[in-house]
């Protein structure tokens, strides 16, 4: 009995409802946050434009990931004869240098993926805390962060991409993604800030004030999950960028040209006069690649536009009256037989 009396007045006290009281304002969050995920990724799921664009980023990870299975040879070896046409054992021909290209196309997915996922990534994370923390925050961090973001949205971002490469010529894969995304952060960051002026007054957001929590847990874990949606357009439209920026940087010489990827092979095609020399493929095909990897990105990204904006999505087909009236006659027929039973 008195352990019952116990656990009663434990319960009913100030500091255990207030406990249970947080722990529910902690679940009701999760349950939030896993809701809207599970709807964004259930209508993407359903749409054209996204199975399409995640077929064909899918090959080109399989690709990337099994590229010693899938080349046939060593993609820097020049035993292969110079300028030798597509054949049964070189499938898109040679270079002049003597090299397979087809290997060396299939080792180019390696990076250009993963520069792809870095760009997008890094420049997501710093447009996302960037641009919430100046809203959240308010006041003179706001007008700092806004300051620092303006300036780099009226900067042109070619001219300074190309002046920035043209100093740190033959950087690494690390450099050549801080650069990139040094030049594409801005513009996610103003749209992050939009949407978190919006949701500044909420109640979840008063609620995680009332509970003391830090100011980067409540943007970290309470405002961008629930911004799924606009950080997955933003990763799409930075990767799309990073492998437009890296290949047109490599082309004209300012990447890593003695790389094996999509852009340095255009560089050495066009340096070589691939098209006049009769070796098209070794210049035509990583543009391919490169159309077709960008072509992805950009589907998934608009399926996410679709979903998140119900004015993009497509009309609904209307069902033809024989339809409609077949049903009322099915419902009319199954009203008359509950009324007979």
């Amino acid at each position: 009995m008195s352990t019952d009396l116990n656990h009663t007045e434990d319960t009913g006290s100030p500091g255990g409802t207030e406990t249970a009281v947080e722990a529910a304002a902690t679940q009701d969050d999760d349950n939030r946050h896993r809701s809207a995920i599970g709807q964004l990724l259930g209508s993407i799921a359903h749409n054209p434009k996204a199975l399409a664009g995640a077929a064909v980023l899918g090959m080109f990870v399989v690709v990337a990931v099994f590229a010693p299975l899938i080349a046939p040879f060593d993609p820097h070896s020049t035993d292969y004869g110079r300028g030798v046409g597509p054949s049964g054992a070189h499938w898109l021909g040679t270079t002049t240098y003597g090299q397979d290209v087809f290997s060396q196309l299939v080792y180019g997915t390696r990076q250009s993926l993963l520069i792809a996922f870095l760009v997008g990534g890094v420049a997501t994370v710093v447009s996302a805390l960037i641009g919430v923390g100046a809203a959240y925050v308010g006041n003179l961090v706001d007008h700092g962060l806004s300051l620092f973001t303006d300036i780099f949205l009226v900067i042109p971002g070619l001219p300074l991409l190309i002046v920035i490469s043209s100093y740190i010529r033959g950087g690494g894969i690390m450099v050549m993604v801080g650069v990139i995304a040094v030049t594409s952060w801005a513009y996610g960051a103003r749209q992050f800030r939009a949407q978190a002026l919006s949701l500044r007054n909420r109640e979840f957001l008063d609620a995680a004030r009332v509970r003391g929590e830090r100011t980067s847990y409540t943007v970290v874990f309470e405002i961008l999950p629930t911004m799924s949606g606009l950080l997955v357009a933003n990763f799409l439209g930075a990767a799309v960028y990073g492998v437009l920026a890296v290949a047109g940087l490599q082309f004209i010489g300012l990447g890593d040209i003695t790389s094996i990827s999509w852009g340095s092979m255009m560089h050495w095609a066009e340096n070589n006069e691939a098209l006049q020399a009769g070796t098209p493929l070794w210049d035509l095909a990583p543009g391919l690649c490169i159309a077709l990897l960008g072509a992805s990105f950009s589907l998934i990204n608009y399926a996410f536009d679709e979903v998140s904006n119900p004015a993009l999505r497509p009309p609904r087909r209307r069902r033809p009256q024989r339809d409609r009236s077949q049903r009322n006659q099915k419902e009319v027929s199954g009203a008359a037989t509950v009324q007979q039973t």
